[in-house]
């Protein structure tokens, strides 16, 4: 383990090691979504079936996401992130090589349980490493690798024209195999110092047990509260990443590669934007006021959740764009910022169980919506509406973050 002492450039590494987990993390698991014509094409799918791919990726990705969570406390937050981007990077390989729906339903399935261990462990490792002045604009920084994952997964619409659909997941597999090798060499876990000042967010090996990790959990108020708002985002944002392609193509009469490159090219400008924006503004904010990074968060949907109600409104590409361009900045200032509440408000001996229950959650309720959103257009039922719906629950959801309590950061 890495010393304190040495952990101050040491500590923006970490975050550049990560960035591109994250990246790849995100899009490994998106380019599905703008593949979707072909992949439907070849294995004869409707609608409901294909959101099942998504849908099935999503669930057993929420169900292991605490035992990940719990593995990388309990254990080692080195191991859990290099097992986790490993075995996730071989099932995207594997992948690009199957011959039935059946076949890409466990391939789907197996990279959910691989990559729900790495979003607690990396993040927990982040803010091992970085503490208050820096805590919210570092773990922005690597969630802009998600949005960067997440905007070249619009790629693979244009991918799979050129070559087929098969190269995109032949190409990021044996990338992602070579890097989880190089993380096994250059990460290391956190050795904080014993002084009062950090001593109770000191990561530790000793006495976490699941059953307290979870009485730890449960017994903060506010941890219910978050849980709530967590499930919304999780289903809003699972709509907009599982369906924004085929809505954008179908809406606007866009091309599959322009349908997948605007879905989500124009979220992730404004998400990057939002993440370094809403983390810089944050750690200055809790400086002077201990809810500063929780205010931050609710402005964001306070401004995003109405622009996500005008993107499904209308009918113009330009007001569109607009849209969907703030809805990214909002998701940016909860990106930059939702860990770090988390460690203000859970046992610091239990973040990344937390931060995976969350998670678990989230995506099981995801999960259900994406499903959800092929069974209702199967039925003949808008995605516009759909969209609508959810930018008012998300609303409702982010208000009901006032009543959140914070510890001092």
């Amino acid at each position: 383990m890495i010393k304190s002492n040495s952990t101050s450039k040491y500590a923006w590494l970490v975050v550049a090691l990560l960035w591109i987990v994250a990246f790849l993390n995100y899009l490994d698991r998106i380019l599905i979504t703008s593949m979707r014509d072909p992949i439907v094409a070849d294995f004869s799918l409707n609608d409901a079936q294909f959101g099942l791919l998504t849908a099935v990726f999503l669930w057993s990705y929420g169900i292991f996401s605490p035992f990940g969570g719990f593995i990388a406390d309990k254990y080692s937050r080195k191991k859990t992130i290099v097992f986790s981007v490993m075995v996730w990077s071989v099932v995207t390989l594997w992948t690009g090589y199957t011959n039935s729906f059946e076949e890409m339903l466990l391939t789907r399935f197996l990279m959910g349980i691989s990559e729900a261990c790495y979003i607690p462990a990396g993040l927990a490792l982040i803010t091992d490493y970085h503490r208050g002045k820096t805590r919210s604009l570092a773990t922005g920084l690597h969630m802009s690798g998600l949005y960067a994952g997440l905007a070249l997964g619009g790629v693979g619409g244009y991918i799979a024209e050129m070559w087929g659909w098969r190269s995109g997941f032949h190409i990021f597999g044996a990338f992602g195999v070579a890097y989880a090798l190089l993380l096994l060499l250059l990460l290391k876990d956190y050795k904080a110092p014993v002084t009062e000042e950090v001593k109770s967010e000191i990561p530790t090996t000793e006495k976490i047990t699941a059953l307290g990790a979870l009485k730890a959990l449960f017994n903060v108020s506010s941890f219910y509260v978050l849980l709530f708002y967590f499930a919304i985002l999780g289903m809003v944002n699972w709509l907009v990443n599982g369906w924004l392609p085929t809505f954008l193509k179908d809406h606007f009469n866009l091309n599959l590669g322009e349908a997948g490159l605007s879905a989500t090219g124009y979220i992730q400008i404004g998400s990057f934007i939002g993440v370094i924006l809403g983390g810089i503004l944050a750690d200055r904010w809790t400086r002077k006021n201990n809810k500063g990074r929780l205010y931050m968060l609710i402005i964001g949907f306070t401004l995003g959740a109405p622009f996500l109600f005008l993107m499904a409104s209308t009918t113009v590409m330009t007001i569109a764009i607009i849209a969907m361009m703030v809805f990214g900045l909002a998701r940016g200032f909860n990106d930059a910022n939702l860990m770090p509440i988390l460690r203000q408000v859970a046992d610091a001996r239990y973040i990344a169980t937390g931060y995976g229950v969350l998670n678990f959650l989230s995506t099981i309720v995801g999960g259900m919506m994406v499903y959800a959103g092929g069974a209702l257009k199967d039925a003949d039922v808008s995605l516009s509406i759909v969209y609508q719906f959810a930018a008012v629950i998300l609303l409702i959801a982010t208000w009901c973050l006032f009543a959140v309590k914070v510890k001092k950061n």
